[in-house]
């Protein structure tokens, strides 16, 4: 009988159907009519298309690139910082925040009208100063592109601090600083990289290969700091009666966390400049990769063999110098090539450091004219060298035009600006002022109070 009853009760419930609204009541089924679909609102916007995606894909890949390469500041001020001594140490990192600062003024002004304005000629660009291009057109494209080439800039000026370390005024670094960044490196830049933009440079004409600048940014930066430690002298004690004295950094350990910063980095630097989301990034991130530790490799057993000891701070300049050495040729070189390219860089920049400093007796304290100068001449010539689709001898002699323009504009004209700073607002500390450090003399401040001995407490040097 109970079953019956169920049954019954399922009958009535399937023959009155009824539903619930979001309130909980019981409505009755409404059947609507079909309706034909409705047109969409003429303020609806239009699909977005394929090129407005990969448009939007290439703004947001090269400012990333950008902001990985401004990085780098940070990664130079820790390299150069603890490859020198404490008592100087506030000096570098005010030195690498200001040719940040002033060169980028500088550029916005001046230099990246020169390296990519309107050029007739193929030497410079005549247009586009105080970025008035973007004022005109209004095209986002040209603060995006200008923003990548600022920090490059930056990497061109940072490149001297180093090697111009713990002896150099102030005031004539700030000088140095607007000069760089406003003349000698966009001239260059220009030759090589001005058809980028509005520009058009002879030597990229010739078909020259620097596709990131081992020698637009490295081998400029390296041949003006030369000019600066030739022209600024060795530390005091660096050359004592002829003999060649080691002159240890204060904290390897932020040396190292510098390197490691600057190959993170280099991953904007290198594949950043195909300025596009592409898929070309991919080997030019490998290609940096294996480079940087074929550097690392290199350097290591290099000094190895030559100071019985795995070296670390040529091991770790072993890195800079794979980096460097890969920059100009990171998107036409395969990967075994970068791994050959990185390793020969590893090599060269041991003997390029022991060469400047015992033989020419050129103070740099942190290596760089044999990184960044050097290497990055080698670099370049190897782009040639092992060119993916084929080595001729017009390419390896237009890489060796390229590399020696470098030179004949670069070191030049940076060692008359030197010589002027020089003469006028002076370009060295006092030996009092050398002897107590920058910090003090220069600043006003120590960048460890609560650790560092005042060598005039015990009358020593630190």
């Amino acid at each position: 009988m109970r079953y019956i009853v169920l049954a019954v009760l399922l009958l009535l419930t399937m023959s009155a159907p009824v539903f619930a609204d979001e309130q909980g009541t019981s409505n009755p089924p409404v059947v609507q009519a079909e309706q034909p679909e409705a047109a969409q609102p003429a303020s609806e916007e239009k699909a977005v298309t394929a090129t407005e995606v990969q448009k939007n894909a290439d703004f947001v890949w090269t400012l990333v690139a950008a902001f990985l390469v401004f990085f780098m500041q940070a990664g130079f001020a820790m390299v150069e910082a603890g490859f020198t001594r404490a008592k100087n140490a506030v000096n570098i990192l005010m030195k690498n925040l200001m040719d940040m600062s002033m060169g980028a003024i500088a550029y916005w002004a001046v230099g990246f009208a020169i390296m990519f304005g309107v050029s007739k000629t193929g030497w410079f660009g005549t247009t586009g100063f105080f970025l008035s291009d973007f004022a005109r057109d209004g095209d986002p494209w040209t603060l995006a592109f200008w923003m990548f080439q600022v920090v490059f800039c930056a990497t061109a000026a940072t490149i001297v601090s180093g090697a111009m370390a713990e002896r150099t005024k102030f005031v004539a670094y700030l000088a140095y600083s607007v000069v760089v960044s406003g003349l000698i490196y966009p001239v260059y830049g220009s030759w090589a990289w001005g058809s980028l933009y509005k520009g058009s440079g002879w030597l990229e004409g010739l078909g020259f290969i620097d596709f990131a600048g081992s020698t637009v940014v490295h081998s400029i930066g390296g041949w003006v700091a030369l000019a600066g430690a030739i022209v600024l002298g060795p530390r005091i004690g660096k050359y004592d009666n002829g003999k060649v004295k080691a002159i240890p950094g204060h904290n390897i350990t932020l040396g190292a966390l510098g390197v490691f910063i600057l190959w993170f980095g280099w991953y904007g630097f290198n594949p950043g400049s195909t300025t596009a989301a592409v898929t070309d990034i991919a080997m030019i991130a490998a290609n940096t990769t294996l480079a940087a530790a074929a550097g690392a490799v290199g350097a290591l057993f290099t000094s190895w063999i030559k100071f019985k000891k795995p070296e670390a701070t040529m091991s770790l300049n072993g890195v800079l110098a794979g980096l460097v050495g890969i920059t100009a040729g990171c998107a036409n070189v395969l990967p075994g090539s970068a791994v050959l390219i990185g390793f020969i860089a590893g090599i060269v920049v041991v003997l390029s450091v022991v060469f400047i400093d015992q033989v020419l007796k050129v103070d740099d304290p942190v290596g760089a004219i044999s990184v960044h100068g050097v290497c990055g001449a080698w670099g370049t010539l190897a782009a040639g060298l092992f060119n993916a689709d084929g080595v001729t001898a017009k390419i390896i002699g237009v890489q060796l035009l390229g590399i020696g323009a470098a030179f004949l504009w670069a070191f030049p004209v940076a060692y008359i600006m030197f010589r002027l700073i020089k003469a006028t607002i002076g370009i060295r500390i006092s030996a009092e002022e050398e002897l107590e450090g920058l910090d003090i003399g220069e600043h006003g401040i120590e960048a460890y109070p609560d650790f560092q001995i005042h060598p005039s407490a015990r009358g020593v040097r630190s």
